[in-house]
């Protein structure tokens, strides 16, 4: 099968270093493997959206020589399809009604274990959906940080995969959408390795292909929290793209040539000698 990665973007706030960094890790391993790189905007959650967002994103990443292959793929214009999986789902009973809260579940350290439980149901309030978690290990082997398990039952839980709000939740939004656009390999961050085995468990209970995973170092401050839009993070500067994205490919481990005219001349010379396997293996970095 052809080479396609992807940047999800979430339009929270504008383009900031980490996320740079993330769309450069994956930009770099699917030119590096001749395939196509595409973009998804992840904007099915309403509340945490920063309008203007999305466009100032999707601006912003050809400033920096990351041009997409194609238009990107809203997943606000997707609810059908996610409709549908829900369906798919609801129809095998694998997903169940759920009224317990955080403070619901804090006796078991806030997992949901064996479709049981703990509120009972509330006729004035919708519940949320999860998908039943069975007590089995899923497996999988990280290109950059090796071979990963974990026990779904133990580590995850029965997750939600429709809020109480409406909203489909982050994992099967995802695992539909990968689906749909072909991708073949996920290029993210380390902050998402903990998703991945939620997310493989989905792509067998629809019957999706399983694409190749690489997380790449997540991308620190100072005071080793992870650089977010949410937190405010300091968005880079598309009209002065050179700066910040020298620092985003030392970051990487890569050359940043320092002669360099262009952002395009910059991208060329890294992925002259690119390897993903010599990416930096550490799954936390402090930014560049």
């Amino acid at each position: 099968m052809d080479y396609r990665g992807r940047f999800a973007p979430s339009p929270t706030g504008q383009l900031h270093f980490g996320s740079l960094a993330a769309a450069l890790g994956s930009w770099l391993c699917a030119r590096h493997a001749g395939g196509q790189w595409l973009l998804r905007v992840e904007d099915i959650d309403p509340p945490r959206e920063v309008p203007g967002s999305a466009t100032g994103i999707l601006a912003a990443l050809p400033a920096f020589g990351l041009a997409a292959d194609a238009p990107a793929l809203y997943q606000s214009q997707r609810i059908a399809a996610y409709d549908t999986a829900f369906e798919r789902l609801r129809a095998a009973g694998q997903v169940f009604p759920c009224w317990c809260s955080r403070a619901d579940l804090a006796a078991t350290g806030g997992f949901h274990r064996d479709g049981r439980c703990v509120a009972p149901p509330d006729p004035q309030r919708p519940p949320a959906w999860r998908l039943r978690a069975p007590d089995i290990e899923v497996a999988f082997d990280d290109a950059l940080q090796g071979p990963q398990r974990q026990n779904l039952r133990e580590n995850a839980g029965d997750f939600v995969i429709r809020r109480v709000e409406g909203f489909y939740a982050y994992q099967l939004a995802c695992v539909v959408d990968d689906a749909y656009q072909g991708i073949t390999e996920v290029v993210r961050g380390c902050d998402l390795l903990d998703s991945t085995p939620r997310q493989i468990w989905l792509q067998r209970c629809l019957g999706l292909p399983t694409p190749r995973y690489l997380h790449l170092p997540l991308a620190l401050d100072d005071e080793g929290h992870k650089l977010s839009k949410s937190e405010h993070a300091h968005p880079v500067d598309p009209r002065d793209p050179l700066p910040a994205l020298r620092r985003a490919l030392r970051f990487l481990d890569l050359p940043a040539a320092i002669h360099a005219a262009s952002a395009e001349a910059l991208l060329e010379r890294a992925l002259h000698d690119f390897d993903p396997s010599r990416l930096p293996h550490c799954s936390n970095r402090l930014a560049a």
